[in-house]
C-alpha cells in the first residue's frame, strides 16, 4: 500500500514538474529558439541567396509558418491524428472513454494521443519516450501538459509548432525538412497524394514500405472518398528513395562559408541578389568564350564606395572549374600592374615627380643584393621618354621600376600597408619588383584599396552588414589620390597601349587598371566610377598559365559588363579636385602633346623636355622635377647589401659601381668626400658602410649601408 502511494506521489510530481515546463513555454519562445539544420544568406531585401547546412545532426528546414503549409496536408494530418483537434481541451475524451483505460495507455496504441499531447511530449524532454514508449506517468504528465497548452496557446500556433517539430522518417525534422527531401517542394505545394505519405509518417515514421503505402490510402481516402490508391505503392517508394534537399546550394556559396560559420540561422547581407546573379551569369558566359586558351577560374566582388558594404561576391566560376570549393575572392595572387597606381600616387605625394614628369623607359639593369634585376614591358617594346601619365594609363613596367627606386621597396610597402593590403614579408624582400606586383594579395584587399583611391585616399574595412557605417581613416594625400583616378580615367593617356578604341572606356566616369602576373599566371581589372568598385580575377586555382589571355581579353570584358549593369540607370561623375592642386597648361618638346595637366599646388611648372639636362630660366629641370633635389637617389648598390671579397682576384679588379640619379651630386663614404658626380668605382675594404649623396651644399640626399667582408686591400679614399 505504501509503495503504491509512493508511485502515485511521483506520478503526482512528475505531471506537475511536466505541467509547468509547458506552462512557460510560449509560441513565440518555441519559434525563435528552433534551430534549422541550414544557414539561409539572405540579400539586403531579404531575397535568398544561399543555403547551406550547418548541423550534420538532423535535418530541419526553415520554420514555416501555419498560413504556409497546404491545406491538403492541414486537413490530411488532422483527419489522421486527431479528428476532433478543434473540438478538444487538449484531451479528446471522447475517443478516451471509447477504449478500455488499460489499452489507453498501452505503448502500441496512439488512438487518444492527441496533436496537443504529442506536441507537450515533443516540449518536455521529460516526457521524452524510452525504447519501449511512454511510461504511465510520463503520460499522465502529458495529459497535464496538454491541457495547460490548450489554455495558453492557441489552436493553429499548437497546429503550426507540431508540424515543424514534429519528427518525420530518418534525420528529417518538420515538414519543411520533409517536403524538400521527400518531395523536392515546398510545404504550401504539397498535394493531397504527398498530405497522405506525409501523414502516414507521422505515425510510424520508419514504418516499412507497405505499412506506410497503406496508411496513406487510408489517409487519402479521408480526404476525398473516391480516392483511387493505385500506384501509390510506387510513388511512395520513390518518394522514401529521393533524397534531394542539397546540403548546399544557391548563387553565392563562398559567401555563405564565409558568414555560416557553424550557426544555423538566417544571415542579411548588404549583397544586391539581382547584381550577384548577373555577376555570376557574366563571368561563366565569359570564360566559356575562353575556352581553349586554358583559363576556368575567376572572380567577382562589388563594393559600395560610401558604405564599404560588399554588393556582389562571386568566388568561382562554378561547375566550369576543376576547383570550386576555392574562393577567388580571398585567394592570394600575385597582382600584377594593378599595384602601380599606388605607386605613382605616393611618387606624386612626396613630390617626387608631377604627373608631367618625363620618365626613361628604356632597358635597364639595376643592381640588387640578389643580382642585376632587369624589367621589361609587356609588349616588350620601349617608348623612351614619356610623362608619367602615359607611363602609368598605358602600364609601362621600367618606368614603375624606375619611379619605386625614388619612392624605396620600404616606403612603398608602408604605402601599401596603409591601403588595407596586408603583404607577408617586407618592401626590401620584395625589392624592386613590388613595383610591377610581385607581392601576393587578394581580390577583396586589391579591390578595397582602389575604392580608397576612390574614395580621396580615405581607406576603411569592407562590411556584410547592410547600411553599414564606415570608419575611415587617411591612407594617401587625397591631392595625389586625385590625380591618379584622373590618370587611370584618361582613355588618351592609356591609348599607347590599348588603342583609341579600348573597351576600357565607359560612358560614364570610371578609373580602372588591369594586371596579368608573371607567365600569365593571373589577370586583373579593378576599377571605380562615383559610387562603386569592382574588381575581377581570371586564371586558373591551380596556378597553371593561361594561353594568349591579355588585360583587354581577360578580365576587363567583365569588369565592363558589371560596371555597365550597375550604371543602367545611375550616373557617375568625376570626382571634385580637392584643396591644394590645380590645372596648369604644359608642353613637352616633342615628347608628347601639348595639354592641361593637374598639380600638387607648388610643384607646376609649363616646360617638360629632355633636350637639356640644365635648368630652365625658371628654375625647373628639363625632366619636370621642378625644384626637387630629394628626388636623388642611390640606385647601387641597395641597402643592407653585402659584399664578399675573393682573395683570390686582384683588389683592383673588385670594384663597386656606385650609381645614383640627380645632378651636382657628391658621393661622401663614411662621412668623407669621395667623388663627384652620378657614378663612381670604389675599391672596397672589410667592415660595415655607409654610403651617401650630397649636394653642394653639404646636404645628404640619400644613404645607404652596405657591408664587405672577407679579404682586402684598403686604398686611398680618393681612388675612383
Amino acid at each position: 500500500m505504501l509503495r503504491a502511494k509512493s508511485r502515485l506521489f511521483a506520478a503526482l510530481l512528475i505531471a506537475a514538474s511536466a505541467g509547468n515546463a509547458c506552462a512557460t513555454a510560449t509560441f513565440n519562445s518555441i519559434k525563435s529558439s528552433y534551430q534549422p539544420s541550414d544557414t539561409q544568406i539572405l540579400d539586403r531585401h531579404g531575397e535568398l541567396l544561399q543555403r547551406l547546412r550547418t548541423d550534420a545532426s538532423v535535418r530541419r528546414g526553415q520554420w514555416v509558418a501555419l498560413a504556409d503549409v497546404s491545406p491538403a496536408l492541414r486537413t490530411a494530418l488532422v483527419l489522421s491524428e486527431d479528428k476532433r483537434f478543434y473540438e478538444h481541451s487538449g484531451v479528446d475524451w471522447q475517443a478516451v472513454s471509447s477504449a478500455a483505460w488499460g489499452n489507453l495507455w498501452n505503448t502500441k496504441t496512439r488512438g487518444a494521443s492527441t496533436i496537443t499531447m504529442q506536441l507537450a511530449g515533443l516540449l518536455d524532454a521529460d516526457l521524452k519516450p524510452s525504447a519501449g514508449g511512454r511510461s504511465v506517468v510520463q503520460k499522465i504528465g502529458q495529459t497535464v501538459s496538454a491541457q495547460m497548452l490548450e489554455r495558453s496557446w492557441r489552436k493553429d500556433q499548437i497546429l503550426e509548432a507540431y508540424l515543424n517539430l514534429v519528427p518525420f522518417r530518418g534525420e528529417l525534422v518538420g515538414i519543411a525538412a520533409l517536403s524538400q527531401t521527400l518531395f523536392g517542394k515546398a510545404a504550401h505545394g504539397l498535394d493531397a497524394r504527398e498530405a497522405a505519405v506525409a501523414a502516414a509518417l507521422v505515425r510510424a515514421p520508419n514504418a516499412k514500405l507497405a505499412q506506410v503505402t497503406q496508411r496513406a490510402c487510408g489517409v487519402l481516402q479521408a480526404i476525398e472518398a473516391k480516392a483511387d490508391c493505385t500506384g501509390l505503392d510506387l510513388f511512395t517508394t520513390a518518394a522514401l528513395q529521393r533524397r534531394a534537399f542539397d546540403t548546399n546550394e544557391g548563387i553565392a556559396p563562398h559567401l555563405g562559408r564565409q558568414l555560416a560559420k557553424g550557426t544555423a540561422r538566417s544571415i542579411t547581407t548588404s549583397l544586391r541578389a539581382p547584381l550577384q546573379r548577373f555577376a555570376v551569369q557574366t563571368l561563366q558566359q565569359h570564360l566559356r568564350e575562353l575556352q581553349g586558351r586554358h583559363v576556368e577560374d575567376g572572380a567577382v566582388v562589388v563594393l559600395n564606395n560610401a558604405s564599404g558594404e560588399v554588393l556582389a561576391w562571386v568566388g568561382s566560376s562554378g561547375t566550369l572549374s576543376a576547383a570550386a570549393e576555392v574562393d577567388g575572392v580571398t585567394a592570394l595572387r600575385q597582382p600584377g600592374s594593378t599595384l602601380k597606381p599606388f605607386l605613382y600616387a605616393e611618387a606624386i605625394a612626396e613630390r617626387r615627380i608631377t604627373a608631367a614628369s618625363l620618365l626613361e623607359d628604356t632597358p635597364t639593369h639595376i643592381q640588387t643584393a640578389g643580382g642585376l634585376y632587369i624589367p621589361q614591358n609587356y609588349d616588350h617594346q620601349f617608348k623612351g621618354w614619356v610623362s608619367t601619365r602615359t607611363a602609368l594609363a598605358a602600364s609601362l613596367n621600367v618606368p614603375a621600376v624606375r619611379t619605386l627606386v625614388m619612392v624605396s621597396p620600404d616606403a612603398f610597402f608602408r604605402q601599401l600597408q596603409a591601403l588595407g593590403l596586408p603583404l607577408k614579408e617586407s618592401g626590401g624582400y620584395y625589392g624592386y619588383s613590388l613595383a610591377l606586383g610581385s607581392a601576393e594579395v587578394s581580390l577583396l584587399n586589391l579591390a578595397n584599396a582602389y575604392r580608397a583611391l576612390g574614395n580621396g585616399g580615405r581607406y576603411s574595412a569592407t562590411s556584410f552588414t547592410p547600411n553599414a557605417k564606415p570608419q575611415f581613416r587617411p591612407a594617401l594625400d587625397p591631392r595625389a589620390a586625385f590625380i591618379a583616378s584622373d590618370i587611370l580615367s584618361d582613355p588618351l593617356a592609356r591609348s599607347r597601349t590599348f588603342g583609341s578604341d579600348s573597351l576600357l572606356a565607359t560612358r560614364f566616369w570610371s578609373a580602372v587598371k588591369t594586371g596579368t602576373s608573371k607567365d600569365m599566371r593571373d589577370n586583373w581589372a579593378v576599377g571605380y566610377s562615383q559610387a562603386y568598385t569592382v574588381g575581377v580575377w581570371v586564371g586558373n586555382a591551380s596556378g597553371a598559365p593561361m594561353w594568349d589571355v591579355s588585360g583587354t581579353t581577360g578580365a576587363a570584358p567583365v569588369w565592363v559588363a558589371v560596371m555597365q549593369f550597375l550604371h543602367s540607370r545611375q550616373p557617375s561623375r568625376a570626382p571634385v579636385p580637392p584643396a591644394g592642386v590645380l590645372q596648369a597648361a604644359v608642353q613637352f618638346g616633342g615628347q608628347e602633346a601639348a595639354r592641361s595637366e593637374w598639380f600638387i599646388e607648388g610643384t607646376q611648372q609649363t616646360q617638360f623636355a629632355m633636350h637639356s639636362v640644365a635648368g630652365g630660366a625658371d628654375g625647373s629641370s628639363a625632366n619636370g622635377l621642378k625644384g626637387l633635389e630629394v628626388a636623388a637617389r642611390i640606385t647601387s648598390p641597395t641597402s643592407g647589401t653585402i659584399i664578399a671579397l675573393d682573395p683570390d682576384i686582384p683588389p683592383a679588379h673588385q670594384r663597386v659601381s656606385l650609381q645614383a640619379e640627380g645632378s651636382g651630386l657628391r658621393w661622401w663614404i663614411d662621412g668623407k668626400l669621395f667623388a663627384p658626380g652620378p657614378s663612381a668605382q670604389w675599391l672596397p675594404w672589410p667592415g660595415r658602410h655607409v654610403l651617401q649623396i650630397r649636394n653642394a651644399r653639404g646636404e645628404v640626399l640619400d644613404s645607404v649601408r652596405l657591408e664587405v667582408r672577407g679579404a682586402g686591400l684598403r686604398a686611398a679614399t680618393n681612388t675612383r
